[in-house]
């Protein structure tokens, strides 16, 4: 028997031999997949602001109360008639996911309302560069803006007037930005995104109202105003007030909202709302900001050059809890 195990052994012992001295296969390594390109569209919604046919807020006048023929048109408090085709029948909203945009990360809505005179080619992708900011804020943001009265001197809410319509538009731009995005698995984040409304000029008046009786209030992050307070500053103390606790207010502004603003101030302060002038270090829930940049001639490039060169990606890259999704130029 002994002799036997180590005859065993002797022909055992060169096989494990062998299997030591032979090279291991090197594990493989896969290089990173290369970060995903930005993507943007223009689409169509069902629940777009425009064409409106129902009444002026609060009022039975009807908001198409001009005719010629068969074309109908909207009288503006400046006595200026614009017909409903083209100014008021775009249904598009313009749709971006920036370079490197994940929806496993935590998801920001952006939700911008241009002004004035504005078209979503000519000037809040181009003029105003509204998507460059978005990328370059490094922040992980869905952009969303819709088309409100195209190149016209009107700041008409149209269906963002009736109750609860901004909520249905919210629920189909979550919808829209799955399709954008390329995979169902991301609706439940664009659906329970938080949303920050960005208005500049004349988008004053579909942000007061979306707050007042859009229905979404639950999903308001933010509120930052681009020297857009020509009006309603009860609307926007009072939403404010009763979401502090949630949410941030920043206003910048112009000498052209200048009275308007400190209006503001005033009803804040009437309820005892504390709030700080100048541009602060971060926009967390319950921080009311106004930030005075200079003169009237500021306004109409604004979204560029207010109190620095692209502010909205200053305002954007303060909001804290949403990861970097890439390197910002320059780092």
């Amino acid at each position: 028997m002994k002799r036997r195990a180590l005859l065993a052994g002797a022909i055992l012992m060169p096989t494990a031999a062998r299997a030591q001295s032979k090279p291991q296969a090197k594990p493989v390594t896969r290089p990173p997949p290369p970060p995903r390109e930005a993507k943007t569209q223009l689409v169509a919604f069902n629940a777009s602001p425009f064409p409106y046919r129902g009444f002026l807020p609060d009022s039975t006048k009807p908001f198409l109360d001009a005719r010629d023929g068969p074309r109908r048109g909207h009288t503006t408090g400046r006595g200026d008639v614009y017909w409903e085709d083209p100014t008021y029948s775009d249904r598009r909203s313009l749709l971006y996911l920036p370079k490197g945009f994940d929806p496993a990360r935590p998801v920001l809505i952006v939700l911008y309302l241009h002004g004035q005179g504005a078209t979503l080619e000519r000037d809040v992708v181009v003029r105003q560069a509204v998507p460059r900011q978005v990328e370059e804020s490094g922040q992980n943001i869905a952009l969303v803006a819709p088309q409100l009265a195209v190149d016209a001197a009107d700041s008409s809410a149209g269906n963002f007037w009736r109750g609860g319509h901004f909520a249905k538009y919210l629920d189909e731009a979550a919808e829209r930005l799955m399709r954008l995005e390329g995979n169902r698995s991301a609706g439940r984040a664009f659906n329970l995104a938080p949303v920050v409304i960005v208005a500049f000029s004349g988008g004053y008046l579909s942000a007061a109202y979306a707050l007042e009786r859009g229905g979404a209030n639950h999903r308001i992050k933010g509120v930052v105003l681009m020297d857009a307070l020509y009006g309603e500053e009860a609307k926007f103390a009072a939403w404010f007030a009763a979401r502090r606790r949630q949410a941030f207010l920043l206003s910048a502004y112009t000498e052209s909202t200048k009275d308007e603003n400190a209006t503001l101030q005033g009803l804040l302060a009437k309820r005892r709302i504390p709030f700080t002038r100048g541009v602060p270090r971060t926009l967390s829930p319950g921080t009311a900001a106004f930030v005075a940049t200079g003169g009237l001639d500021m306004h109409g490039d604004f979204m560029t050059r207010a109190w620095q060169p692209d502010p909205l990606e200053k305002v954007l890259a303060t909001i804290p809890g949403y990861a970097p999704v890439h390197a910002k130029k320059g780092a």
